[in-house]
């Protein structure tokens, strides 16, 4: 039966953890809309929204593409909670900008309805062609699982809810989504430089003086960016921009797309009273060599909503870091020793013809599953996994 729930897992997730942390292939909105309206006390989805009114698009898109793509599956209806003046008026009221900082980063945690939304502005080659935006969306818990003050630790998990053909709604499926970490005043950093590698970037003091890095993981915990910004707090606004940095395709661009390998671009989040809101500006790269002028093949503007909402319930996430909190604490502690070892390193896409989530996944389902955890054999799993997928490094890990 466990090997069954974890090929089921499988085929669900693989389109959407290969590689990236968007919910690509989840969720869709054609028929649920991304308005809110207000009754009473609750705030509830207004289905009557079609997708050939997507606003965030080119007038003059031929018909076809004028509607986004993205996630088909449809999840069940979300109640979004009334908008609210905290966490605006806690990170105010706060003694000093670190404080304020920290107050704006623990506001990122609760229970979210998540949604993407990406359109490509532009094209730089004479034979570009527009290309449909792209939206989906999902529920997600984001917790705090780490808080020492100048270093806060924040984890994403989908809990979905399934509407099955019948109108049924199935029982919640429960996955560890993307971890974002923020460090106060970071001056060691593994950047993302292209072609599935990372590199350290050491940083003097004063450059990030009042600066916090954030740091995104995948899926499975591999490095996916890392970036120094600050936040700046003024009045009821509170926003953290990130300084211009390179990233990996998400699996939206990779899987559509191969004339180009590195996202370049500033994002920045900001603290709104529904929740919180990611917008990035992204330049569409070929990574190249250092020496010749950098190619660009387009651009493209997103916004990531994260919508506080009421119902459903995502608690069965307690219950998954219940189970496998332990062993994913030992694969994040394997990458610190990576991180702490090696100055530059890449990362094969497959060994022995799987990627490196599927290994830690199937582990992790077993878990899941009822099978007790024996840390010792946890660790090693975890620091042997990542071993395998490692390469052109200046020195060998010695774990």
């Amino acid at each position: 039966m466990k090997n069954v729930f974890y090929v089921s897992l499988v085929l669900i997730v693989t389109p959407l953890l290969s590689g990236c942390y968007s919910t690509s292939e989840i969720l869709s909105e054609a028929d649920y809309g991304s308005r809110a309206t207000t009754s009473g006390k609750k705030t509830v989805a207004d289905l009557s929204i079609p997708s050939s009114t997507y606003v965030f698009g080119w007038g003059s898109l031929p018909v076809g593409l004028a509607s986004p793509r993205g996630g088909t599956t449809q999840g069940t209806p979300v109640e979004l909670a009334l908008a609210r003046k905290l966490p605006l008026v806690e990170i105010a009221a706060a003694a000093s900008s670190f404080e304020k900082d920290r107050a704006a980063i623990l506001s990122l945690a609760g229970d979210y309805k998540t949604s993407f939304h990406f359109m490509e502005t532009l094209g730089l080659y004479p034979e570009h062609e527009p290309t449909r935006p792209y939206h989906s969306w999902a529920t997600e818990e984001i917790r705090v699982l780490e808080d020492r003050r100048d270093f806060i630790s924040l984890q994403h998990t989908l809990v979905m809810h399934f509407e099955m053909d019948d109108g049924s709604i199935m029982a919640p499926m429960v996955m560890k989504h993307w971890r974002q970490d923020w460090t106060y005043e970071d001056t060691d950093l593994h950047t993302f430089r292209g072609s599935a590698s990372w590199s350290r970037e050491s940083r003097e003091p004063e450059s990030v003086s009042g600066g916090w890095s954030q740091a995104v993981w995948q899926v499975d915990d591999s490095p996916r960016y890392e970036v120094i910004g600050r936040w700046t707090h003024d009045g009821n606004r509170s926003i953290w921009t990130g300084e211009n940095s390179w990233r990996p395709l998400p699996r939206r661009e990779y899987s559509v797309r191969d004339d180009y390998d590195v996202m370049e671009g500033f994002h920045r989040i900001v603290i709104v009273p529904t929740g919180w809101i990611h917008e990035q500006n992204n330049w569409k790269r070929v990574a190249g060599d250092a020496s010749e002028a950098p190619e660009y093949r387009g651009h493209e503007l997103g916004i990531d909503r994260y919508e506080r909402i009421v119902s459903p319930s995502l608690d069965r996430s307690d219950s998954y870091w219940e189970k496998t909190g332990p062993y994913w604490r030992e694969v994040r502690e394997a990458w610190k020793a990576v991180y702490e070892k090696w100055d530059h390193f890449s990362l094969k896409s497959k060994v022995e013809n799987r990627s490196q989530f599927e290994y830690h996944f199937e582990y992790a389902a077993k878990l899941e599953g009822g099978e007790p955890y024996d840390p010792a054999k946890g660790a090693a799993f975890a620091r042997e996994t990542i071993e395998s997928f490692l390469t052109e490094a200046k020195e060998k890990a010695q774990y």
